[in-house]
This record gives structure tokens, sequence and C-alpha cells, in this order.
């Protein structure tokens, strides 16, 4: 069966997909387990991305605290490839783990460097978690390249032993991440799943997660945004090709029920931007990494979802010094009628609520 959406029935799977109808999670565990990954970019121009993500599905319940908890006390979740992920999914990246490091030159380091793995195990296991800077660079060989992580050699090891699960990121504070052996971060009765079973739980979940998807498209580094041929056929109007659509996602059509969210720049919902583009015939591109006259919508500027539609960008920064929520503008796609107009304004100033700050700058509705 191919199934024939529009792009208003496409929009709205997308939407309740990703939790951003009205009908919100019960919890932190349960919103992680459903998104399948939450983001873990650190820039804080009004508030990281893993807790942008999770209080636009929580709403004012969702604190950071909690989600802190969750991931150093009760291992109820865990970071791996930088995103947030559920410890019920350990057993599905196992698979993936023993293929890590992917590149000839990241294996053929690791191999010429086992003595300093080795002492870097060791110091693991007497002293961790440590930091970086804790552990003392000996490596026999120094990683070379042309970016950041040039002769940074301790770092880059945990790096590639975290993706070898033989380490883990036991917790964060502001100093950065502290590693340790991953016995002692992650369960020790982890079920084994064979490669096909996991790649093919992992790809349903995925697509659970999306509502829809491509069945194939650009590859990413660590978590995929494409689903293979699970989930049923369907074709969305006015776009190309065909896509794939998870069969129990098509119930959220009916009785679609729309709200007004506020989402981070490393959104699921908004990371693959040529999706984005052809379901929700929305323009965005992140520019904080821009020259600032360069910039249309703003350093950090979130994109503002109204029903199951993208409207407009909000530029806003956390000033938490001045306990302000400083409001610079609020680009409207399109001229936003009264209803919303006050439903953004609705939604901004429940963000400063969350984050403890007036706001500033925000006109009247």
């Amino acid at each position: 069966m191919v199934h024939r959406l529009t792009r208003e029935q496409a929009r709205r799977i997308a939407v309740h997909a990703q939790l951003l109808s009205a009908e919100r999670p019960a919890g932190i565990v349960e919103a992680i387990d459903a998104l399948t990954v939450v983001n873990i970019e650190p820039t804080a121009a009004i508030a990281p991305s893993a807790d942008l993500i999770l209080w636009s599905r929580l709403g004012w319940p969702y604190q950071p605290a909690d989600l802190t908890r969750l991931v150093e006390e009760d291992r109820a979740v865990f970071e791996w490839g930088g995103f947030y992920r559920t410890m019920a999914d350990l057993p599905l990246l196992r698979p993936e783990m023993a293929t890590r490091p992917h590149s000839r030159e990241a294996r053929d380091w690791l191999a010429a460097n086992d003595v300093f793995r080795r002492e870097v195990m060791a110091k693991l296991r007497a002293e961790g978690p440590l930091r970086p800077a804790d552990i003392p660079d000996t490596a026999q060989v120094s990683w070379r390249s042309s970016g950041w992580t040039n002769n940074r050699n301790t770092l880059q090891l945990l790096e590639m032993l975290v993706l070898r699960g033989e380490v883990a990121i036991s917790s964060r504070d502001s100093g950065g991440r502290l590693f340790d052996l991953a016995a002692r971060v992650y369960p020790a009765d982890i079920p084994e799943v064979s490669a096909e079973d996991s790649a093919r739980e992992r790809a349903e979940r995925r697509l659970r997660s999306f509502g829809v998807a491509r069945a194939k498209n650009l590859a990413q580094p660590i978590e995929p945004i494409d689903v293979g041929l699970i989930g049923d056929e369907a074709v969305v109007d006015d776009t190309p090709g065909t896509w794939r659509v998870d069969p129990e996602a098509l119930v959220a059509v009916e009785g679609f029920a729309p709200r007004t969210a506020l989402l981070s720049p490393f959104d699921r919902l908004v990371f693959d931007r040529k999706r984005l583009e052809e379901i929700f015939a929305y323009e965005y591109l992140l520019e904080m990494y821009k020259p600032a006259v360069k910039r249309r919508w703003g350093y950090f500027a979130l994109p503002i979802l109204h029903g199951d539609r993208f409207v407009g960008k909000l530029d806003a920064k956390a000033d938490r010094k001045a306990g302000v929520l400083r409001v610079f503008a609020v680009h409207e796609d399109a001229p936003f009628d009264p209803e919303t107009t006050e439903a953004v304004h609705t939604e901004i100033r429940e963000l400063a609520r969350w984050l403890g700050l007036d706001v500033q700058g925000l006109p009247e509705a």
C-alpha cells in the first residue's frame, strides 16, 4: 500500500510524532524514549539545547536538575555520540559500538597508541571519574588534524573509547565532562542484540519519532536521519519522490490538537533542513557562526511552531545577570493574525517564567 498524504497531514504526523501537539509526555524518560535522542549542544544563549528540547515538550514542570539526576544518579539516561538516550536503548547501540571507530585513520591511531590506551584505562580504574586534563598525555603518536582536535590526544582517545563502549561519560558540570569506566556507568546485565535486529529496531524507533521520513538521506556521523524500508511507503503532495510513514502515526491526523512551541535550533523536528522545507515550507538556518552583520534572524533564533506550521523565529537572549529575557525581535514569516500573536507572546512569557526571568522588549500583542 502507498499512502497519499497532503502536506498538512504530513506536518501533523511529524509534529505529533515529535511530541509537539497538545498532548504532552508524562516525564523526561518518556519524552527521551519517544524522541529516541536529545541533542546535547551546550550553547546557552537562552538555555542548553537539551533543556530547551525537553522544556518544549514537558512545559514548566521540566527542570534541568531532574535530567542531571536521571543521568548521574539514577542512570536511567546516558550520553553517547552527543545525544542523551534512555538506558533501555544501550543494548541497541552495542553492535554499533563494536564497529567504532569507523575511519581507518582513527583505527590505525588507536592501534599505535595501545600503551596509551591501557594507561588511560588504568588511571580511570584507579581514580575515575576524571576530566581529560586530569589524565597525562603519554601518546606514542599524536593525533593530527586541521581542526581543534589537533594534538589533543587525551580527549581524542577518550572520545573514541566512549564510542567503543569502553569508557562512558559519568557526569557534566561547569568544567565540562567527567569520564569513567563504562562498567561503572552502564548496567552489568546488558542483553545481547544482533547487529541486524539492532539496526531494524533502531530504524523502527527512528521512524516512530519522525512520523514521516525519507528511506535514504544524507549520511550523519552518529545518528542517522533516514529509515530504510521500515514502515509504509507514502507520497506527499507537492514533494518529490517517496517517503516512509509510520502506519500507527496515521491516526495522528485525526483529531490533531495543536499548540504553540519555541524550539531549539538543534531540535530533531528542524534538524533535517531539506525535509523542513519540503513538508513545512519553512526556511531556517542557525546563524551563530555567521558575522553579526550577515544574520537575518539572530545569533540563536528559535523556530516558532504554531499548530502544524512554522510561522517565524524568535531572536532573544537570556541575560541572567540582569534577570531578563531580552527579546530583540519576533520575526514573522508572514504577518501574524491576533490569535497567533497572542499564542506566540504567551509562549515567550512561559519561556521567561521557566527561566526565572522577566521579559524585556516584547511588544504588546
